[in-house]
């Protein structure tokens, strides 16, 4: 590996320098002991135009963008054309079929700016191996997979103080997720909708659901909820990120809400790593990573999407006929998983090895 004294590296986050995933890629780089610029999510054109700026005066040989934000590619994309400094760009989505969930007008542009993007840089880090080889299709020279990992454990007693904290009894089951909390306009779908749905239809009356998070849709799941609000629909709202494993404690099965499309498809999430750390079982739809990363520790629910009928339906008929015995089965199942999919210094190594070798890469172009 080349020297960190020597090679000068800039990187950010286009979700800004509280955002979790400014955390990753400081991890990630950090070997390579990176210059940070801190990019400002709510200032995004000043904060282009400081990221040229920077660019000019410390002439990094490399620059390293956490997220796919138009404002942060752009700058990249003319720092690439005007001054020759390559850069990387590590996603999490499709930024295609992103933005057309949200808009139907934005998907066209948002995949042509997706592919320029994937064409132009230098190497791609993909949070899952399906958007690596979407990269690679699209024209990135070079990719690897970078999945991410938990940040924290859980307290001694996390899981009894959290319940205590709530009011759930010790027997009942708490089926869980923990994320952004956004109102999907387009299709009026909030994360933890079809667990409010499926668990105010069921007969039994000891399975809780408990959504953490906030953001534009917790109004709406409190309208959802009811008169169940606090009893069998529990919304604490958003929690220090410190406390998130003990929440995740207080829970015996999670859900990964993700349709079955272009978005979700492609995704593992970070609460996906949490999860399994937690050593609970996930409820999926028929995703990639449902199959791919399964150990009998997923149940995968079919319909296209969580916010469709079959997939609630079905919600409903496997929290309806859940029994202990399966449930501690199955997080067996996740206690006894092997593999370093979620190891944060393998993760590191390769991406190390992956800088070192396309900056060598490079410099044999120039040189030849």
């Amino acid at each position: 590996m080349q020297s960190a004294e020597t090679t000068r590296i800039l990187c950010f986050t286009t979700q800004g320098q509280d955002h979790v995933t400014d955390q990753r890629i400081r991890r990630l780089l950090e070997p390579w002991q990176p210059e940070v610029f801190q990019f400002d999510h709510g200032h995004k054109l000043r904060s282009a135009i400081g990221l040229v700026r920077a660019a000019i005066a410390s002439r990094p040989r490399l620059i390293v963008m956490e997220g796919t934000g138009i404002a942060g590619g752009v700058a990249l994309l003319a720092i690439d054309t005007i001054l020759g400094i390559p850069f990387v760009v590590s996603s999490g989505d499709a930024v295609g079929p992103y933005l057309g969930l949200r808009s139907r007008l934005l998907e066209l542009p948002g995949g042509l700016y997706e592919r320029l993007l994937c064409r132009r840089c230098a190497g791609y880090v993909g949070w899952t191996p399906y958007l690596v080889g979407r990269a690679l299709t699209f024209g990135a020279p070079r990719g690897m997979t970078a999945p991410g990992w938990t940040r924290s454990r859980p307290s001694p007693g996390g899981r009894e103080e959290v319940r205590r904290r709530l009011g759930i009894p010790a027997e009942t089951l708490v089926v869980g997720l923990t994320g952004a909390l956004h109102l999907v306009d387009r299709v009026g779908y909030v994360y933890g909708a079809e667990l409010i749905e499926a668990v105010r239809r069921l007969k039994r009356g000891d399975v809780v659901a408990c959504i953490v998070g906030d953001g534009s849709g917790l109004e709406r799941l409190r309208e959802m909820a009811g008169d169940d609000l606090g009893r069998r629909v529990l919304l604490p709202g958003r929690v220090a990120a410190e406390d998130v494993p003990d929440y995740l404690a207080a829970f015996d099965l999670a859900s990964l809400s993700q349709s079955v499309d272009h978005v979700g498809s492609f995704r593992y999430t970070t609460k996906l790593s949490e999860y399994l750390a937690a050593e609970l079982p996930i409820i999926s739809a028929e995703n990639p990573v449902a199959y791919d990363l399964d150990a009998e520790c997923f149940w995968r629910l079919p319909g296209a999407a969580p916010w469709s009928s079959t997939y609630i339906d079905a919600l409903v008929d496997l929290l309806e006929g859940l029994m202990p015995e399966e449930l501690q089965r199955r997080r067996a199942a996740v206690s006894g998983r092997h593999g370093d999919t979620f190891d944060e210094s393998t993760q590191r190594r390769r991406m190390s090895a992956f800088i070192a070798d396309l900056l060598e890469s490079r410099a044999a172009e120039r040189s030849s």
